[in-house]
């Protein structure tokens, strides 16, 4: 039997699709349903009032991935670039180290007004500890990652010393343009060594660069305390929620959001679902983390520590007003 069938995540989303769709809690009567409905009346029940922007990471792959211009038809759509997606595309058709610089950089400098942040997803290939490396190191990874393009296998970013200045390189294209850098931090897909996603291997990095935004995403789980920390001393950080809303248990996500604002600043935490494939995961994830929100808010106000009016201040933020203000996006 598959084992994510039982998990309290699974049994939560069958009963909240049925009241979605009215039908029964069962897995046949909630596909049944979605086929009945088809994929555009989905969409509808899921999009229509739930969200302002979509900002995607429109080079994650896959072939279910829902379309940009699809997704525009619901609300704008702004673009998160991902920049080993990027490298990858160019290592694949590019002959030489200097092509592959002097292409990679120039995107970078301008990558498209549509483009309101970078990421990296270097805790997936090398880990967090991102470094100087030197010039040589990463022109020989690159030209091993060349060679196996060249006879057909499609290129992957492990190599670190390739990996760390394709980071470093991103560091100083988000400083130069104010654009935010979001970072893949905590838990993910098993090829990640889950010791090397703690969000505290990247302190010396932003220490070193504080004219650059880091967006730590997921929240660092399970080290969900070192990133509050992060925010808490480092002007230049901020923290979002993305997938404990959406993957944990209601305690789990409930222990989360609440460890997490233990330290971290209300206006450095921001909300997304970390949606993709299908409507109904944005949808889960928005109506969670409205209710996780507003419960963790009530019980900061119902303690003394936020006035009424500022708890419903705080919730516009962490739910939005924040993404607008990071993300220059209006």
């Amino acid at each position: 039997m598959d084992q994510s069938t039982s998990s309290l995540l699974f049994r939560r989303t069958l009963r909240e699709l049925a009241a979605l769709y009215q039908c029964e809690p069962t897995e046949e009567a909630v596909e049944a349903a979605r086929q009945q409905l088809g994929l555009a009346e989905c969409a509808r029940r899921c999009f229509a009032g739930q969200f302002a922007a979509f900002y995607v990471d429109d080079l994650l792959g896959g072939e279910e991935l829902l379309p940009a211009d699809w997704l525009a038809s619901f609300a704008p759509v702004r673009r998160v670039l991902r920049v080993e997606a990027l490298a990858e595309q160019l290592i694949a058709r590019l002959p030489s180290w200097e092509a592959f610089c002097e292409q990679f950089l120039a995107i970078l400098a301008a990558p498209g007004e549509d483009v309101i942040a970078f990421k990296t997803i270097v805790a997936y290939r090398s880990g967090l500890r991102v470094g100087p490396v030197a010039t040589a190191a990463a022109a020989e990874a690159f030209q091993r990652l060349r060679a196996h393009a060249a006879r057909g296998t499609p290129p992957r970013l492990a190599d670190k010393p390739l990996n760390d200045w394709i980071v470093l390189a991103t560091v100083a294209a988000a400083a130069a343009q104010n654009r935010p850098l979001q970072v893949h931090t905590g838990y993910g897909d098993p090829d990640l060594d889950l010791r090397e996603a703690d969000p505290l291997h990247l302190a010396p990095l932003i220490a070193t660069h504080p004219a650059t935004t880091f967006v730590l995403l997921h929240a660092g789980y399970p080290y969900v305390r070192q990133a509050g920390y992060l925010a808490w001393v480092y002007p230049n950080v901020a923290v979002d929620l993305g997938l404990p809303i959406a993957l944990l248990s209601l305690e789990g996500m409930r222990a989360t959001v609440a460890a997490l604002l233990e330290l971290a600043p209300l206006e450095k935490v921001l909300v997304s679902t970390d949606g993709y494939l299908a409507p109904e995961r944005f949808w889960c994830a928005a109506v969670w983390a409205r209710r996780l929100v507003a419960a963790a808010l009530e019980r900061a106000a119902s303690a003394g520590e936020l006035s009424w009016p500022e708890a419903e201040q705080f919730g516009a933020a962490l739910l939005a007003e924040n993404a607008r203000r990071l993300y220059q996006h209006r």
